[in-house]
């Protein structure tokens, strides 16, 4: 009998998403395994670039809509309580999204402070 299971890694996932309401399923899956890494104990360090930039921001996550899915919400909600969500500083440029703009516990950064975290020890890196 073959048996299967997930072994937890050491180290910190940081997640770029750059899909917002205008691809529901690709930003759903990122929000997905953010949360579900921060349930398993995972530091979680979740990007938001491009159209997920607005996703920062009071009332936009509840206009993601996908059947079957957790609210966008609500993940993101799990995330922002037990990791880092960031709103890349360009893409906040670009559409007027300033930090006071932003969801409590959402920050602004740039490259470098993604850098950063992608190049810690241990860290893993993935892209939606």
């Amino acid at each position: 009998m073959a048996v299967y299971g997930v072994a937890m890694v050491s180290g910190s996932l940081v997640i770029k998403v750059t899909a917002g309401k205008n691809d529901a399923e690709r930003c759903s899956q990122a929000f997905n395994v953010a949360a579900t890494a921060v349930a398993s104990g995972v530091p979680v360090s979740l990007w938001l670039t491009g159209e997920a930039s607005w996703l920062g921001l009071p009332g936009r996550a509840e206009e993601v809509d996908l059947a079957h899915a957790t609210p966008l919400s609500d993940l993101l909600a799990a995330v922002a309580a037990a990791g880092t969500v960031t709103v890349c500083s360009q893409c906040a440029a670009r559409r007027d999204i300033t930090a006071d703009a932003l969801i409590e516990g959402v920050r602004i950064a740039g490259a470098a402070t993604f850098v950063a975290e992608v190049m810690a020890e241990g860290a893993k890196a993935l892209v939606y």
